[in-house]
């Protein structure tokens, strides 16, 4: 009975620590602890023991399941402890909002054919339509692929 009773107690503690330390690791190994403890039910209780024991372990991964996922988040520790949406956009997100192209940049980096330009003091990523250009060299911004400014050399 004590075998069962601390593997259960062991895969409860997996199942809650594993709330604070995302990965699913630790939950993994609290549901094989638990599982454990139930095949020891079944080996030392019989039949009977080995499905009282199911039962708990289910009602258990079940509980806590549904507050992990749905009474959690309601809460101001849940909050805090959820990986929220960069607040700030990306510079290609930049570059579509604020409409950069048709401006005049200044390469921050060789562009062969990637690199980055400073546009009014934000660098971007970019990426050279005109080929090798250097650093320091003016260029027109003349679209964005969505991921970073398209650039062509002012020469």
């Amino acid at each position: 009975m004590s075998a069962v009773i601390l593997l259960f107690v062991v895969g409860i503690l997996l199942l809650g620590v594993e709330v604070f330390v995302p990965g699913g690791i630790l939950g993994i190994l609290g549901g094989v602890a638990m599982l454990c403890g139930c095949i020891v039910a079944f080996k030392i209780f019989g039949m009977e023991g080995g499905l009282i024991a199911s039962g708990v372990a289910a009602a258990i991964l079940g509980g806590t399941l549904y507050f992990e996922f749905v009474l959690l988040p309601k809460t101001s520790l849940g909050r805090s402890l959820m990986v929220l949406a960069p607040s700030r956009p990306t510079p290609a997100e930049s570059a579509k909002d604020v409409g950069l192209v048709g401006q005049t940049a200044l390469a921050d980096t060789v562009l062969a054919p990637t690199g980055y330009v400073l546009v009014a003091n934000t660098r971007h990523e970019a990426v050279s339509q005109s080929g090798l250009i250097q650093k320091g060299a003016s260029v027109s911004i003349v679209a964005h692929d969505g991921f970073r400014l398209i650039v062509s050399s002012n020469n």
